[in-house]
């Protein structure tokens, strides 16, 4: 009777024995996390052990993702709020099994920032700019085997031209994509790498399980086999009928649960992936806005451009039609000048010659001595003398010649000549020198001649000689008065 009572003992407890042992080893291998704890920019994940871990982000809002392997919680809040002006809040979860189990912290942020993951001992310590401040703008620290990457690359600066925005874009764009298909391959791998592992440590415990139930049917077979009655042997198969009985409701209890699990973390899976869908939707057609903008502004600023070329063109046209007309008015000013100065010319000569009914006319020059070559004035002077002053003309070759006199005015004739030097033609003010002489004023006359007018003080004598090339006329100093 002893011998039948250790044999059932023995088939009801060893397999409970088994179970308990094993949960025990499997514990003792996890590294507990026993504290998440913020201190400003701050996140210290302190644990057990030397933390084995995988991280990657995610934007719209900025979180940074950090699952640690074979990893469970202890004393842990599941959702942790800071709100200091950089990290948001703070989300823990567990999923697995066994040696498989995943501690998974989800930190928010306010912003995009690039946080250094360093491991120190037993605890990971996340650091990010302190509360308040801007974001850490270094680059962020190499993570350990199979880290996603923890950031893309920023945006273009303000005043950038439209094309280099376009670029720019694009760049961000192809960078977050390839960002985000690193960290879905990686986070697809590491989900097919522990499921296995989950399916693996599920089979070996167990057919563990069942070599050790066997194990026991066996020893408690042994036992009973010298003494058995047939009512013991009905007993003995009851029990362990019982016993398989319960050992298989224990593991059917283990496999849904196993299966609970397993639906739960592909249904999380399943709802990251969603997320990540939604998050690329949102970042594309944030693009393409910001693409649509870009090229808008870059049509204003064209059509800008444009019309301020087109004002331009219309205020040059009308500043030369401007000048045009200022210059038109100009020249029709001074054509009436000149017209009237004619006309107060004529209207002096006709005064003169009539308070003057008497002109005396003097024509100097052998026409043996004269060519027929048009000559050329090359000098006209003044000198005053002792007794006389003295207006002398100089020329290529000597010319005839005609002086006439007027009232207080006499007039010196060159015939067939020119003025080739325009200096020539600027007249002499000799009104300050103590001569009758006032002012010699030659000029291009009528006919190929050169016509020199010499206004006088007051009418004096004077005389006309010729002498090779040069001609002049001397008059009497006046009488003083």
């Amino acid at each position: 009777m002893k011998a039948i009572v250790v044999a059932l003992l023995a088939c009801v407890l060893v397999p409970g024995l088994a179970l308990a042992q094993e949960g025990q080893a499997s514990a003792g291998n996890l590294n507990t996390i026993t504290g998440v704890n913020v201190r400003g920019g701050t996140v210290e994940i302190v644990g057990t052990k030397k933390p084995n871990f995988t991280t990657f982000t995610m934007t719209d809002p900025p979180r940074l993702v950090i699952d640690i392997s074979e990893a469970v919680f202890s004393g842990v809040k599941e959702d942790i709020s800071v709100g200091n002006g950089t990290i948001t809040a703070i989300r823990t979860a567990s999923y697995g099994s066994d040696d498989s189990d995943i501690a998974r912290v989800l930190i928010g942020f306010e912003r995009e920032v690039y946080p250094d993951i360093q491991a120190t001992g037993n605890s990971l310590v996340v650091s990010v700019a302190s509360a308040g401040g801007a974001a850490v703008a270094a680059k962020p620290t190499t993570a350990p085997a199979g880290t996603a990457p923890a950031g893309t690359a920023p945006a273009t600066t303000p005043g950038a031209s439209a094309d280099q925005a376009a670029v720019a874009a694009q760049t961000d764009r192809q960078q977050q994509e390839k960002a985000a298909e690193q960290a879905a391959t990686a986070a697809q791998t590491d989900r097919q790498q522990q499921e296995t592992a989950v399916a693996q440590a599920t089979a070996a415990a167990q057919a563990d399980r069942q070599q050790q139930e066997k194990a026991a049917a066996q020893a408690a077979a042994a036992a009973q086999a010298d003494a058995e009655t047939p009512q013991q042997a009905r007993a003995r198969a009851d029990a362990d009928r019982k016993a398989q009985e319960e050992s298989a409701r224990v593991a059917a209890q283990q496999a849904r649960a196993e299966k609970e699990a397993a639906a739960a973390a592909e249904k999380q899976r399943q709802q990251e992936e969603a997320r990540a869908a939604a998050e690329e939707k949102k970042r594309q057609q944030a693009d393409e806005k910001a693409r649509r903008e870009a090229e808008a502004q870059a049509a204003a600023e064209a059509r800008k451009r444009q019309q301020e070329d087109a004002r331009a063109a219309a205020e040059e046209k009308k500043r030369l039609a401007a000048e045009e007309r200022e210059r038109q008015r100009e020249e029709a000013q001074a054509a009436a000048e000149e017209r009237q100065r004619e006309r107060a010319e004529a209207r002096q000569a006709r005064i003169a010659q009539a308070e003057t009914p008497r002109r005396a006319t003097v024509e100097q020059g052998d026409s043996a001595g004269d060519s027929s070559r048009r000559k050329t004035m090359t000098l006209v002077g003044f000198k005053q003398e002792s007794t006389a002053s003295r207006v002398f003309v100089r020329t290529n070759e000597p010319v005839r010649y005609t002086v006439t006199e007027g009232n207080k005015e006499v007039v010196l004739e060159l015939e067939n000549t020119r003025i080739i030097e325009s200096n020539n033609t600027l007249p002499l003010n000799t009104s300050f020198f103590d001569t009758a002489v006032v002012s010699v004023d030659p000029k291009v006359g009528p006919s190929r001649t050169v016509r020199v007018a010499i206004k006088l003080k007051e009418q004096v004598p004077f005389q006309t000689h010729q002498d090779g090339n040069e001609l002049s006329i001397e008059f009497q100093r006046p009488a003083r008065r």
